[in-house]
């Protein structure tokens, strides 16, 4: 006999000095569970993958020489893979109120000026309002007449480029595959009413296997929630209320309303759009204060702990 042989017709090699009693224990403890708990393993490609991915991990803890043969860097990216196509676009897209948008009928300056401040190779292009995307200009088109020299056109028109426009259910393996086979670095998002929900990208996408990559362009990333003296804390109003709760006060997670931001509880606590120094009252005592805002949504609060009864001497 050779030293490998084939079983049970499967390709798995085993060596000859190897016992099949060797698999028994856990032969006898697969069939108990099954008896008793029934066969409730998941048995996909994708789990069996995962725990490949799981078991790795553990041995490259354990692994003396600290040398594993596959990085957790690309530990991590593998497991992204596996639940990309979990994600769907309104996941990972840019919400509406933080799109850099510019209107149809700007002048050709204001295109040079949005590109130099925000350093973005492709702007969204509206009409009258950001529910009526027309197209999108690119960096190199604008910046192509500037290095000319030549005279500003008047009309914006022949420099539009067409972006996808998706439902906000689809799926961001599906919108990479339409990207890529229409070559196409920007889509546009929108809900249910055809309105502009958000905005996704290419790097969005690529960034949910890599992670979050920077570049020179980037402004240093500002933590969204900062603590200051007296139990005060600074906020940023995209804050979500679960971390709120988590790093302040679970009492500020306590809302009837749906809402997942501490922007979106300050517009229910006021029941309009707050200004600038206005102070609401949550129930649990906290304070709201608004110190960054417009006249369509808050972007900066300042959290007051409830006020302490003073405590009086014997």
């Amino acid at each position: 006999m050779s030293d490998v042989e084939k079983e049970n017709g499967t390709g798995v090699a085993r060596s000859s000095g190897q016992s099949k009693e060797d698999d028994e224990p856990g032969r006898i403890w697969r069939s108990l569970k099954a008896l008793l708990f029934g066969n409730t393993e998941d048995n996909s490609l994708r789990a069996q993958i995962e725990e490949v991915i799981d078991d790795h991990e553990n041995d490259a803890e354990s692994d003396p020489n600290g040398r594993p043969d596959v990085s957790s860097l690309e530990l991590e990216m593998l497991r992204n893979m596996l639940h990309f196509s979990d994600n769907r676009v309104d996941d990972i897209a840019v919400p509406r109120a933080d799109i850099i948008a510019i209107e149809e009928s700007s002048p050709f300056s204001d295109f040079v000026d949005i590109f130099s401040e925000h350093g973005h190779s492709r702007i969204p292009v509206y009409r009258d309002n950001l529910d009526n995307i027309i197209g999108m200009i690119h960096i190199k088109d604008i910046f192509a007449i500037v290095a000319k020299g030549g005279k500003y056109p008047d009309d914006i028109a022949p420099f539009l480029r067409q972006p996808r426009f998706v439902p906000e259910s689809m799926g961001v393996l599906d919108l990479l595959a339409e990207m890529r086979a229409t070559r196409t670095h920007l889509a546009i998002i929108f809900d249910e009413y055809n309105g502009t929900e958000g905005l996704v990208t290419i790097e969005d996408i690529v960034e949910e296997i890599t992670g979050e990559i920077e570049d020179e362009h980037d402004d240093e990333p500002v933590p969204m929630l900062v603590k200051l003296d007296d139990g005060i804390w600074e906020a940023d109003a995209r804050a979500e209320l679960d971390d709120v709760g988590e790093a302040i006060d679970p009492a500020l997670e306590v809302i009837d309303e749906d809402v997942d931001t501490i922007g979106g509880l300050s517009f229910v606590l006021a029941g309009h759009i707050p200004t600038v120094g206005e102070r609401l009252e949550h129930p649990s005592g906290w304070i709201l204060e608004i110190t960054e805002a417009d006249d369509r949504r808050v972007t900066r609060l300042r959290l007051h702990p409830a006020q302490q009864d003073e405590i009086k001497p014997a």
